[in-house]
């Protein structure tokens, strides 16, 4: 009798949904946009400044000293700055990577998610750009288009690790916090790059290599200098 009801029951429309419905995977959660940017992940102002005047010493002693790898470390450090790329983006350039010459300032290549993306430069960077090149065959290194940019002794290229190692010995010697990551250095021209464009998020998205502007917009927390002056009149 029992089983008699449970089969009828069982052909009706809405219990079948119901069953399927209770036997189907659960729905996924969508995911969270846990990732978050504070003050700890960028350097400050005073810290890159030591950290661009310990690196400039590194640069000289490494040329008075014969030590490529000094100078090399000099020149990683002024890219990160001064252009956001990923470590991966950074152990990946190649000097066809580099327009430098008839006006053009800026590194073309491809990047995250297989996508050729170009990264404009000051200036500035671009004559330490021409400058490190000309080291590079002062000790011998060739500056072939296919040759890689950020080469070890060998004349090949260097690992993320590696880069990661070298970072973490730099912090060290200057004497800034050592919780710092190599990757800060792409938060750190992230958030000085909004301040200067007046925060142009799609100019800084652009630049950034972000698929979504909903990512450069995690920076705001960091910069918005109209918030800070808002919570110092707080209450005043």
């Amino acid at each position: 009798m029992f089983k008699k009801h449970f089969l009828y029951f069982k052909s009706m429309p809405f219990v079948k949904r119901f069953i399927k419905l209770m036997m189907s995977e659960p729905p996924k959660r969508k995911k969270s946009n846990a990732w978050h940017i504070d003050e700890s992940k960028c350097l400050s102002k005073s810290e890159v400044k030591t950290l661009k005047r310990f690196c400039l010493q590194l640069k000289i002693n490494g040329l008075r000293n014969k030590k490529f790898t000094a100078v090399r470390n000099w020149f990683m450090i002024e890219l990160g700055l001064n252009t956001g790329l990923r470590v991966q983006e950074m152990a990946s350039l190649k000097h066809f990577n580099l327009f430098l010459d008839e006006g053009r300032s800026s590194i073309s290549f491809i990047g995250k998610g297989n996508k050729k993306r170009s990264v404009w430069i000051s200036s500035t960077f671009k004559k330490k750009c021409v400058i490190y090149l000309k080291f590079k065959k002062r000790f011998g290194y060739t500056i072939d288009p296919g040759s890689y940019l950020l080469n070890n002794l060998k004349n090949e290229r260097i690992s993320k690790r590696a880069l990661q190692k070298f970072f973490k010995i730099i912090l060290k010697k200057a004497g800034l916090p050592e919780h710092y990551h190599i990757h800060c250095l792409r938060h750190t021209y992230a958030t000085f790059l909004l301040i200067a464009s007046n925060y142009n998020y799609k100019f800084v998205q652009d630049q950034l290599g972000h698929a979504s502007i909903k990512t450069t917009q995690v920076y705001a927390g960091v910069v918005e200098s109209e918030g800070r002056k808002a919570v110092e009149k707080l209450y005043k």
